[in-house]
């Protein structure tokens, strides 16, 4: 049996995209050839990448909106660059909430001033702040719209006037959102999309107007746009199991519908955390992310105990981020509710034991 894979990242996918992208490496198209040795600008992938394009503009509303969607590698670090060097200007304002947009923070101010509106590093990024200021002159503001060490969400954006990006990498496609507020969105794939490799940025293409600076060929948004993702090898593999997952999606009726199966598990181990006296959670219920379910023991006596009766039901991956430990509970697109189940009753399991 296969286990419950609560990983982080890289995800857990659906069985049938494993299998299809399993398959395609052996015999692609039944052409006789790998995946992963035709050529990526042959017709068989250029078709690929092209689907995986489209699909992402369909799932995500945003067909004829004016935006680029690109597969490029780096993971969203390189975006963290990236982003800073297209488009800071003069001064950026970044929304601080954890570990990767303190990161952000750390290379766009190589670039440029830095404005940080707000932060919950005093609380160890256990919330979400609220009620800041973005400077009207700033060239973008910046934020993470999840994040998956601490277990916190972003539940509503700011309005600002200006070009507003989100790091989106661990809760892409997970909930409905109008995407049309943002003009840059990056998602490494790893965390909800498909293997690591490859990472989706999705670009409103008027915002290129705004750079001011020559920026070196392959960290510039202009070239890969030009390009169609291929300006130089793309990830072939990663690409291919992303557009396998982005059809998964679509089939089971896109981000409507996910978003209430995974309203669903977050809710049924959310509930067992704050039914349960020998469990906490580690962040503020307001700001809880449906993705990442961050929670502790509240006797660190018993951690080997249910350290074991996890392993013996066949969980896998729910320790926490060794910045924060306790545990954490990925619950991405492809988790199923029954895995979820399979969590709370080694939870309850416990209880009966003490």
């Amino acid at each position: 049996m296969k286990k419950h894979n609560f990983s982080a990242g890289p995800c857990i996918l659906p069985e049938e995209v494993l299998k299809k992208a399993s398959e395609a490496v052996l015999n692609f198209n039944n052409d006789n050839l790998s995946l992963v040795e035709i050529s990526h600008r042959s017709k068989s992938f250029v078709a690929v990448m092209e689907k995986a394009r489209a699909l992402v503009l369909e799932l995500l509303n945003l067909e004829n909106h004016g935006y680029q969607v690109l597969f490029l590698q780096g993971g969203a670090s390189t975006q963290f660059l990236m982003s800073a060097y297209n488009f800071l200007n003069t001064k950026a304002a970044y929304l601080n909430t954890g570990t990767w947009s303190s990161k952000a923070i750390k290379e766009a101010k190589l670039f440029g001033e830095l404005v940080e509106v707000a932060s919950s590093k005093d609380k160890n990024f256990s919330y979400i702040p609220k009620d800041y200021n973005i400077p009207t002159d700033a060239d973008y503001f910046h934020c993470t719209s999840n994040n998956t060490i601490f277990g916190t969400q972003m539940k509503t954006f700011p309005e600002f006037d200006g070009i507003t990006i989100c790091d989106m990498s661990s809760d892409i496609f997970s909930r409905q959102l109008d995407f049309s507020k943002f003009d840059l969105i990056y998602a490494g794939a790893q965390k909800n999309m498909g293997p690591a490799g490859t990472t989706l940025i999705v670009i409103k293409e008027e915002i290129l107007n705004t750079i001011e600076r020559e920026v070196p060929s392959m960290l510039s948004y202009k070239t890969h746009i030009e390009k169609d993702s291929m300006f130089n090898t793309p990830s072939v593999f990663a690409v291919y199991v992303s557009m396998l997952t982005l059809e998964w999606l679509k089939d089971l009726g896109g981000i409507p519908f996910i978003e209430k199966v995974n309203e669903k598990k977050a809710n049924l181990l959310y509930t067992e955390i704050d039914r349960n006296p020998l469990f906490k959670g580690m962040v503020a219920k307001e700001d809880r992310s449906i993705m990442n379910a961050t929670f502790t023991l509240t006797d660190e006596n018993l951690k080997a105990t249910f350290d074991q009766l996890c392993e013996q039901a066949g969980i896998s991956g729910i320790n926490g981020h060794r910045s924060v430990g306790g545990y954490r509970a990925s619950m991405y697109n492809a988790l199923p509710l029954y895995s979820v189940q399979a969590l709370v009753d080694v939870m309850q399991e416990l209880e009966r034991k003490i």
